[in-house]
């Protein structure tokens, strides 16, 4: 059985093992760890918007023929919660396989102890945001 990205794995053991007053500085840092889109991707075109998310979040998941999983996301530099989550995806599965990404837990954000530090709906969109990465990704295997 495949597990998720040990990158990732470390992100979600920081954050639970953070004091609470921490966390809101760390997803801080995260925000800014989003990568531009890049020079290939115009726009928001062929990215899907996640509704659940209060700001327009944009992301796109494509399973590269080397087999690996590339994640886009847009979302806008005033949003810092939602963005921190992009920023989390983006380098936890930097590198990941397809088979990484789905063994992503789809409870990672209560894991973190985010359930504690932010308000539910800002978790309700977060776990919207992989939950989306990941149907895109079963989508490109089959």
């Amino acid at each position: 059985m495949p597990e998720m990205p040990s990158k990732l794995a470390e992100i979600v053991d920081e954050f639970a093992s953070a004091p609470r007053d921490v966390v809101l500085e760390m997803l801080l840092e995260y925000s800014d760890a989003v990568p531009p889109l890049p020079a290939d991707q115009p726009g928001r075109e062929g990215m899907e918007q996640v509704v659940e998310c209060q700001t327009p979040f944009f992301l796109r998941a494509e399973v590269t023929p080397q087999g690996r999983v590339r994640t886009l996301f847009d979302c806008p530099p005033e949003a810092p919660t939602t963005r921190a989550f992009a920023g989390i995806l983006a380098e936890g599965l930097a590198g990941a396989s397809p088979e990484q990404v789905l063994a992503v837990p789809d409870d990672l954000y209560q894991r973190m102890g985010l359930a504690q530090a932010i308000s539910p709906l800002r978790v309700r969109g977060g776990t919207a945001v992989l939950a989306r990465l990941k149907r895109q990704v079963r989508e490109q295997l089959t």
